[in-house]
């Protein structure tokens, strides 16, 4: 999958330099989502908090910021569901085990079965990447119709053909 994340957030460093740790607050701040919807990514499987402090807050790193942005940007941007989304992170995650997998691999049948496995996983990305494009140019194809009949509409209040003449004189 194409990956397109917002750059990567300022994060101040501890003395080891590790980066800090960011409560739901700063990480709500950071994204622009409420921490209702990060709770609720948690809650449907799409996110993990890298740890939990001694209070039990939930603690977030980098990486969970731009996963965040991510799943934002297929949401809003891009208009995918959750449950798509879902899949589609997985289908990442996965490729990155089945890659190291790949490279452990010494036999020959083992390295196929991890390629055939990854290219299935590449054709249902493919497959609803490819979904959601026909149901965005319906959508497209439908929006030029009506502003067509405005148009024409328009155009017959402007004095020009009538807006459901075919050339023919009948209406």
């Amino acid at each position: 999958m194409v990956r397109n994340p917002a750059p990567a957030a300022r994060q101040p460093t501890s003395a080891a330099n590790e980066p800090r740790l960011l409560r739901i607050q700063e990480v709500a701040a950071e994204t622009g989502l409420t921490p209702r919807s990060i709770r609720y990514y948690e809650e449907f499987g799409l996110l993990q908090p890298a740890a939990r402090s001694p209070g039990d807050y939930r603690l977030y790193d980098p990486s969970d910021l731009e996963r965040l942005r991510f799943i934002r940007g297929l949401r809003d941007d891009a208009g995918f569901s959750l449950a798509e989304i879902g899949l589609l992170l997985e289908d990442e995650a996965a490729r990155g085990r089945d890659a190291e997998r790949f490279r452990a691999a010494e036999d020959h049948e083992e390295r196929k079965a991890i390629l055939r496995g990854l290219l299935d996983r590449v054709d249902r990305q493919v497959s609803t990447l490819e979904e959601k494009a026909t149901r965005i140019r319906a959508m497209i194809d439908e929006a030029h119709g009506r502003r067509s009949h405005l148009r024409a509409h328009l155009a017959e209040l402007e004095g020009g053909r009538p807006a459901h003449d075919d050339g023919t004189g009948v209406r």
